[in-house]
């Protein structure tokens, strides 16, 4: 029982020590052809022998206290094995540990695989169905009765606070956790203003929706005592250390298999209850167990996010130079805290400040629990939400003062001369960081020329066709390679056979292709001759995955440890032959040189055709790990401008054009950071018209299918324009490389919102929610219309 395929499609050896260089170059990735051509695995394509189906049951109200579960009539169903609830796991579950971004308090708050005693939100595990076949339990769930004496729901961060409904009695509040961060001295500041302005902003809650829903195999080997779990993603060697734990097993004794991933947008391959449930049942059965999360499920069971409110001052002087900014954030965490959770609020409040010096900073954040799904990253997190609610305020008071937006922007960016620019510790679990290399203004002003902005500006608040149109701007500041290490392992076997392994996790980012790039140039060999192998734990000792923007900042370096120690080797072998030291040969493109010589005395090429004799001492040199270690973000920047027509008739918004600017150091393949930037500026776009989870007074989802919870199509937003620039490397890892998959999101809803509210300035509509729905815009447009008129 194996999966092939994972690595890329092998081509004969050719010599490519004198090519141009494989990095940077647009190439098409070379996993799309296994996609394209069907040969890909997904986790529900994936069959084993004797396999057997499970289903979740889950609670149906959104907080309740259980008076029993009635699994009779369900087990009386022939072909079902088994129905497990509470009472079976109890023995050996463990509340699901934090991963990143352990806020104060939040211990308190963790999750157990099925509930016990109480359920807290729709959605939450109760039971678990096992039967021969998928349908069978299916309709088996639909069996299962579950007893509840339902309680008030508390579905509002502002009821949340009152704890006149508390979620968990042991800790006796719904704020999960409470904590202030600043930075210089915003109570001396704040007098010294000539202009103050303060408003409140809401971003509503949204979440990723990956093409493939979460699912897994599990299968417990008694024999070898070893326990395999397939359809692992995102940080498997971090689950196989929990699950490893839940069982009391070593962890070389769980194996967690990375198969092709349909998206993941942060929300796939954390711990999740069914990550404990799907091995238990394996384990107890042992039979291996597929589940496969349906959409409705997806929809109530997988994190969401980015629901937060954020009440935002701001003092500057005439000029509109910002003297002082200070927030307070609510932020709905959900039912529980998660794995990631808090990273949300935290990044949030660190990134509140952006681009700008903005040198007298404070942010008092609260998290809180509600009857709602949990929440966990998604795509650019905490970003997207408070450049929405800094630029919107920067707007305002551009307005206020009488300064143009960009004006008032390019007064306060950071300069290229001011770089690095310590933000001091603005997160409560990492150390104080820095922005590192850029240059800030001159990504704003390269989006603004390729947008034509000087032209746009006649066009602004005025009708044409019935429409308005307005111009937004912002610009944004992105955190990325996320440490504190990734790991490598290259193989080379033969002359065909070379043979990449990395702790980072693929979900559709095109690693295949582009860290065969890298390792093409590092070791000067043809790229088609080799395959990379991702994910899975038994491909390096320790990995660390895929989140944050790491993969090519952390796993790209690896490679590059990885391949100057298996060179090293492979010239410590030429030397040993000759009897000469190593010192006195060199290594460089794939070749080996003595010293002062004009011909080569050895290559990659001639060794790899000695492994494939099955040559010991050459195959011991031509394999080699790499660990690329460090703690330090590395920071992207840019900028993001739209261009809309809205009908205030229709409240509907036409995006003309949207540019987005986005300077990421070194791009390894453009067209693949192209892509990531232009698919996440949608997106964006669809979390900030469309995307959205409503929910009633009692816990229930509103928005629980794709007749209600809309999503961008291809057609909806066709004027997307990703520039890439790499004019300031990181100077914290070997390529030079910052982060490329979030900057394309990050600045969506701010610029947008500008736009739209700079289209509707004539109404004085003030846009301080999101999203920009049509039900939503027409009544902030009859509101200010009804305003006016009093």
């Amino acid at each position: 029982m194996s999966v092939t395929g994972q690595g890329t499609i092998l081509q004969p050896w050719a010599d490519a020590a004198d090519s141009a260089p494989m990095m940077g170059r647009p190439l098409p990735r070379s996993e799309d052809f296994r996609m394209l051509t069907g040969a890909g695995c997904y986790i529900d394509d994936f069959q084993c022998e004797d396999m057997v189906y499970a289903v979740v049951i889950r609670s149906a109200v959104g907080h309740a206290r259980i008076n029993g579960v009635d699994a009779s009539a369900a087990l009386d169903l022939p072909g079902v094995l088994a129905v497990y609830t509470w009472d079976d796991i109890k023995d050996l579950a463990r509340p699901i540990p934090i991963r990143l971004g352990p806020l104060p308090g939040f211990e308190r708050y963790l999750q157990m695989s099925f509930a016990s005693d109480r359920v807290r939100y729709v959605g939450e595990p109760i039971a678990l169905v096992i039967a021969d076949d998928r349908y069978v339990a299916e309709d088996a769930a639909e069996l299962v009765y579950v007893d509840y004496d339902q309680l008030d729901a508390v579905v509002d961060v502002h009821a949340a606070l009152t704890d006149e409904v508390i979620l968990f009695d042991d800790a006796g509040t719904n704020l999960a956790s409470h904590y202030t961060v600043a930075r210089g001295d915003t109570l001396s500041a704040f007098p010294q203003a000539d202009y103050v302005r303060k408003e409140t902003f809401h971003c509503h809650r949204h979440g990723a929706m990956p093409l493939e829903t979460r699912g897994l195999v599990a299968r417990w080997d008694q024999a070898q005592g070893v326990l395999t779990v397939w359809g692992a993603t995102k940080v498997p060697f971090f689950n196989r250390r929990v699950l490893a734990g839940m069982f009391g097993l070593e962890e070389k004794k769980v194996v967690m298999v990375e198969l092709d991933v349909g998206g993941s947008f942060g929300v796939r391959g954390e711990f999740y209850p069914e990550d404990f449930l799907i091995p238990f049942a394996a384990f107890k059965l042992g039979r291996p167990v597929k589940w496969i999360e349906d959409r409705r499920e997806s929809f109530i069971a997988t994190n969401h996010s980015r629901e937060m409110e954020c009440e935002l001052e701001i003092a500057t002087r005439t000029d509109g130079t910002i003297l002082a900014m200070r927030a307070r954030i609510l932020a709905d965490m959900g039912a529980y805290a998660r794995t990631n959770g808090g990273v949300v609020p935290a990044k949030a409040a660190q990134l509140l400040p952006g681009p700008y010096r903005i040198l007298n900073f404070e942010c008092e954040v609260n998290a809180l629990v509600t009857n709602k799904t949990p929440v966990g990253t998604y795509r650019g997190p905490g970003r997207y939400e408070a450049n929405f609610f800094r630029e919107r305020l920067f707007d305002m008071a551009a307005d206020d003062l009488g300064i143009e937006p960009a004006e008032f922007r390019r007064r306060n960016l950071i300069g290229p001369d001011e770089l690095p620019f310590n933000i001091g510790k603005l997160v409560t679990y990492v150390d104080a960081s820095e922005y590192d290399t850029g240059d800030y203004p001159d990504a704003m002003a390269q989006a603004l020329e390729a947008i034509d902005y000087a032209r746009l500006a006649s066009l602004r608040r005025t009708m044409v066709d019935g429409k308005l149109h307005g111009v937004g701007i912002a610009c944004f500041v992105e955190s990325s390679g996320g440490g504190p290490a990734e790991s490598a392992r290259i193989v080379i076997e033969g002359p065909g056979s070379i043979a990449l392994y990395t702790g980072c996790s693929s979900s559709g980012q095109g690693h295949e292709t582009v860290m065969a790039q890298i390792l093409a140039d590092e070791l000067g060999v043809p790229f088609a001759s080799i395959s990379v192998f991702h994910g899975t734990t038994t491909y390096v000792e320790q990995g660390y995955g895929t989140y944050h923007s790491r993969g090519v900042v952390m796993g790209g370096s690896a490679i590059m440890f990885a391949a100057a120690k298996l060179a090293s080797q492979a010239v410590a072998l030429v030397a040993r032959r000759a009897g000469l030291p190593p010192d006195g040969f060199e290594f460089r493109n794939g070749r080996i040189w003595r010293n002062g010589d004009e011909q080569p005395c050895a290559s990659l090429e001639a060794l790899a055709h000695e492994a494939a004799q099955g040559s010991p001492e050459v195959l011991a040199a031509l394999q080699a790990e790499g660990t690329f270690e460090n703690s330090k973000l590395t920071y992207t920047y840019g900028t993001h401008v739209a261009h809309v027509a809205v009908d205030p008739e229709t409240a509907t918004v036409e995006v003309l054009r949207y540019v987005l600017v986005e300077d990421v150091g070194r791009a390894i393949n453009r067209l693949i950071v192209n892509g990531q930037a232009i698919g996440g500026a949608v997106q964006g776009m669809g979390g900030t018209f469309l995307d959205q989870f409503i929910y009633d007074d009692t816990g229930q989802m509103l928005t629980g299918t794709f007749a209600d919870y809309l999503l961008p199509t291809s057609m909806d937003f066709p004027n997307v324009e990703a520039i890439t620039l790499e004019n300031f490397p990181s100077k914290l890892n070997p390529l030079g490389a910052k982060g490329a998959g979030e900057g394309g999101i990050v600045a969506t809803g701010a610029a947008l919102a500008n736009a739209v509210a700079d289209a509707l300035h004539c109404y004085a509509v003030k846009i301080c929610d999101l999203p920009l729905s049509p039900n939503n815009l027409a009544r902030m447009i009859r509101e200010a219309k009804a305003k006016t008129k009093t």
